[in-house]
């Protein structure tokens, strides 16, 4: 395993104790909305921090940006995306789907990812450049060749309903032509899923860097596709993301771009 990745696997099973522990009695947990819809506890403060502590140990000039802090640290050029509870609102309600997502972005390019799920003690790892693994053993993604025979998921927008009759539109179109849609609640363990083969692709509208960033890394090493709405390469920026293998791929962007408004496609 590459040192870096390493250290962020250390990192992510430091903050999955915290969150373990405190789902044990999550009726004791302050939380507060921070918009409509998206809420925080302090054990995602906790978990980031641990999180933070952990990397900034083994390498004190890399900067952080997590979901909770912000930015911090001035090495821009080797970045930590971090968010130490995705899927909250599951978290929350005692419904056991959401993991901790570390990824590192160095140069522009994310080069590491971690998805730890510690429900299932499910370790998802990879290296860019070395494929993808599921508690070491190597992971790809699906050979399914037809969209009809897929499992797709999904998140619903839930925060900003800007585009909900685009995405309502999308989604019609893909339960008539796919075998099933699933929306688990954790963007990063969606992904993972469709580099691990359980799923045989994903697409979300909005999301952050830090449910994209190490699942989408995931996939790639899996030999799966991830981009926009058009298949281009904006995804980590504008958080709208369709993730498959090469096949489905191309079929759920062809049944997702007649829904396109102008805001959903890729900058010029």
């Amino acid at each position: 395993m590459h040192p870096m990745l390493n250290i962020a696997v250390k990192a992510a099973r430091n903050a999955s104790l915290i969150i373990t522990r405190a789902s044990q009695d999550i009726g004791a947990l302050t939380v507060r909305s921070k918009t409509y819809n998206d809420y925080v506890s302090e054990v995602d403060h906790a978990a980031e921090a641990a999180i933070i502590d952990t990397l900034r140990e083994a390498y004190p000039t890399h900067a952080f940006l997590g979901e909770e802090g912000g930015v911090q640290g001035e090495d821009q050029e080797n970045l930590w995306i971090i968010d130490p509870l995705d899927g909250t609102t599951n978290f929350l309600h005692g419904f056991p789907q959401y993991c901790v997502s570390i990824a590192l972005q160095q140069r522009g390019k994310i080069t590491q990812a971690v998805v730890y799920d510690p429900n299932r003690n499910d370790l998802f790892t990879a290296t860019r450049g070395r494929g993808a693994f599921l508690n070491d053993r190597r992971i790809r993604v699906t050979n399914r060749i037809r969209l009809q025979e897929s499992i797709i998921g999904t998140g619903f927008p839930f925060r900003d309903f800007a585009h909900l009759d685009a995405y309502m539109a999308m989604l019609k179109d893909m339960i008539k032509k796919t075998s099933g849609i699933r929306r688990p609640g954790s963007a990063a363990l969606d992904l993972a899923y469709v580099a691990a083969g359980w799923f045989d692709g994903f697409w979300e509208i909005g999301l952050s860097k830090w449910d994209i960033a190490a699942g989408g890394l995931l996939v790639h090493e899996a030999g799966g596709l991830v981009g926009d709405f058009e298949g281009n390469e904006s995804w980590l920026e504008t958080g709208n993301i369709v993730a498959a293998n090469p096949k489905v791929f191309e079929q759920m962007l062809q049944t997702l771009r007649p829904h396109l408004t102008d805001a959903l496609k890729s900058p010029a």
